[in-house]
């Protein structure tokens, strides 16, 4: 008989490939299976994992349109590189961490600009909203590879101080505290998981349901109106939060 899966990937909506990918991604990662090493094959993970072969293939091609594997007829599935650690992009817990670019070499690219604009959602009870904001959504890109897609509302009250060039430089933070007069009385932010649709998958080149996080940062001013909101959506392979804990 065969032998009971020891990974269980039936409490996800994720499809499993995408699960299996990650798995398999994190054990390069960890150096589980090392650099030069022959990984088990197609069969034995199959049984490992409680799915068809066609799923295991389906997950190790993500893995070698990475450059992680290389597969060799008739000798095997060999580990080629360990994902590209420099790729990660922190995000920061502090407030002086938040007005630093995630990565040094990120480039922001405006997708829409869009004025006279209400958010859709309001992430933290804090503050009153502003008449109107304006609405950019942004896409952040390292090494030619998107990793975030940012929706920021700006009071419109404050827009006509922000220019183009901030917008292309700035974090969503940063936009707001550089502007003169600008007191900030509250700040907020909160990280949850979720799965890419549509939208998401196509903005950051990644499969639909793959994992994402998303990061939501309020700002109030000393006058009590919520002058900034934003909603990040991450890459969940590239992005990382360390927090100090003493």
């Amino acid at each position: 008989m065969p032998s009971k899966p020891t990974v269980d990937l039936s409490r996800s909506a994720v499809a499993r490939y995408i699960q299996l990918a990650s798995l398999f991604r994190r054990r390069i990662e960890s150096g589980h299976w090392a650099v030069g090493q022959q990984i088990p094959t197609v069969d034995d993970l199959a049984n490992e994992c409680g799915v068809a072969r066609a799923t295991i293939r389906q997950a190790l091609d993500e893995l070698e349109n990475d450059g992680l594997i290389e597969r060799y007829r008739a000798k095997g599935t060999f580990v080629r590189k360990r994902p590209n650690a420099q790729l990660w992009c922190e995000v920061p817990t502090t407030w002086e961490g938040l007005l630093m670019m995630g990565r040094d070499d990120a480039v922001i690219e405006i997708l829409s600009d869009e004025r006279g604009a209400q958010p859709t959602y309001i992430p933290h009870q804090i503050g009153n909203l502003a008449p109107s904001y304006r609405h950019v959504r942004r896409r952040h890109s390292s090494q030619g590879m998107p990793f975030v897609l940012t929706d920021v509302y700006i009071d419109e009250r404050l827009s006509g101080r922000i220019s183009r060039k901030d917008m292309q430089t700035k974090t969503a933070l940063r936009l707001v505290s550089d502007i003169a007069g600008v007191k900030i009385a509250d700040a907020r932010q909160t990280l949850t998981i979720s799965t890419a649709d549509v939208e998401t998958a196509e903005g950051l080149d990644m499969p639909i349901n793959a994992p994402v996080a998303i990061v939501y940062r309020s700002v109030v001013d000393k006058a009590g109106c919520l002058v900034l909101l934003a909603a990040g959506t991450y890459r969940g392979d590239m992005v990382r939060m360390d927090i100090k804990l003493k």
